[in-house]
């Protein structure tokens, strides 16, 4: 019901992650209209009238428990329905098919391929600033560095979102379905250049990605 707010998903996981912002949009929508009903029924119900005069009361602890307990329980339920999309995500990386090392500076991303030899840090590697190209259907593994503040990588179409963080190396994946361009936004302020810390995202199929390929390393 809410796709047309959200960005269309091209990735493998990112129907459960719209799956809880749902829940989680309905649950929020519910409370906020039971509030304002509440408060105008009180509005209305505890109006000023002449001749009635104010009473004190310390509140009601049943009502307090209840208004405690009952978030608590939602938040517990939150956390055990998305403890398996997390573990998918976040701890339980499949191999890649591809690998790209992402480094997020103010205000640019950089993305270094590995050459034929397939290792980081070697003369064959290739650089390029802003765009990010990958295959479609295919694993990519990312190792995200920042060289100077905090960053946040994000993939709206693929759902994936992470913080970078200087002086650690911080793991990723994702598998795009779709070919097309999607843009990289950089999700945390990061300084003035902030709004133009933009990236882009390539996904090609199969024969322009190796066609891609022959262009940087020509053999």
């Amino acid at each position: 019901m809410l796709e047309w707010w959200l960005p269309e998903d091209v990735g493998t996981y990112g129907h459960t992650i719209d799956q809880m912002f749902h829940l989680i949009y309905w649950i929020t929508a519910f409370t906020f209209v039971a509030v304002a009903v509440a408060l105008v029924a009180f509005l209305v119900m505890y109006r000023h009238r002449e001749g009635r005069r104010a009473t004190y009361t310390h509140g009601n602890t049943t009502l307090e428990i209840i208004w405690t307990i009952v978030p608590a329980l939602i938040l517990v339920m939150l956390g055990i329905m998305s403890r398996g999309t997390w573990a998918e995500i976040k701890e339980n990386m499949p191999p890649g098919d591809v690998t790209v090392r992402v480094t997020a500076r103010q205000f640019a991303w950089k993305f270094r391929y590995p050459g034929p030899d397939g290792k980081f840090d070697t003369e064959d590697d290739v650089e390029i600033p802003d765009e990010l190209h990958i295959p479609v259907n295919k694993i990519v593994r990312l190792q995200m560095f920042s060289e100077d503040v905090i960053h946040s990588f994000f993939l709206p179409n693929l759902r994936f979102k992470q913080d970078v963080v200087p002086g650690r190396m911080i793991p990723g994946w994702f598998k795009a379905v779709k070919e097309g361009q999607y843009e990289i936004p950089c999700a945390e302020l990061c300084g003035f250049g902030h709004s133009g810390m933009k990236g882009r995202l390539f996904v090609h199929s199969d024969s322009a990605y190796q066609d891609w390929i022959k262009e940087r390393w020509p053999s």
